[in-house]
């Protein structure tokens, strides 16, 4: 087994370890998921690019309805947890900022609420755009702080648990926990009619 490197210090600016020239077809398409399809290459803040990758691209998938977004929700955090772990193998570091599957698919959980309320209402007469922007900006703030700042469970998990769960189990974490905090506040702007 490769022994990895440590994560760089996120601090700085960090270029993305390249794919080395010989790597299979698969391990292209693993890498490629792994950086999330490049939003991860950015060396300044590529888990903050990553994670608006991640909301842009949950923005179409959440209109397939609530249950289609869950499932591939539940289904990318699975098989996430296999692509960061051989990403990191790919890059040789452990849990690379530039990895960036596990902010996609954790801010897809964040985002869960807000997708079973789009698919309970008709999401395009119900909700106005100033509610809808400022719904999406809250979670992708709140992600941002829990992923960055690490609060206790998420990062002692962080700490404690290796590999592809690893890299994966504080993004769902976080992502758990602003789902949470973004119910509550769903229910207030139904109940008070504001969307």
């Amino acid at each position: 087994m490769t022994k990895l490197n440590h994560k760089p210090n996120t601090k700085q600016a960090n270029v993305c370890p390249p794919l080395q020239k010989d790597a299979s077809g698969l391990d292209k398409l693993v890498y490629w998921l792994g950086i999330g399809l490049g939003s991860g290459k950015p060396k300044q803040a590529p888990g903050t690019w990553g994670s608006l990758a991640g909301l842009l691209v949950a923005l179409p998938l959440m209109m397939l309805g609530f249950v289609t977004f869950l499932a591939i929700t539940v289904l990318a955090n699975v098989i996430g947890i296999w692509i960061c772990n051989k990403t990191s193998h790919l890059m040789g570091v452990h849990d690379d900022p530039h990895i960036v599957w596990d902010e996609w698919t954790g801010i897809w959980i964040a985002l869960l609420p807000y997708a079973y309320y789009m698919g309970s209402r008709n999401f395009y007469t119900v909700t106005n755009l100033p509610v809808l922007l400022i719904i999406l900006a809250n979670t992708f703030v709140l992600f941002r702080i829990f992923d960055i700042f690490k609060p206790f469970p998420i990062g002692y998990l962080d700490k404690k648990v290796s590999g592809g769960l690893g890299i994966m189990l504080d993004d769902m974490l976080a992502g758990a926990i602003v789902a949470i905090i973004m119910l509550f506040c769903l229910t207030f702007v139904v109940a008070v009619g504001l969307n």
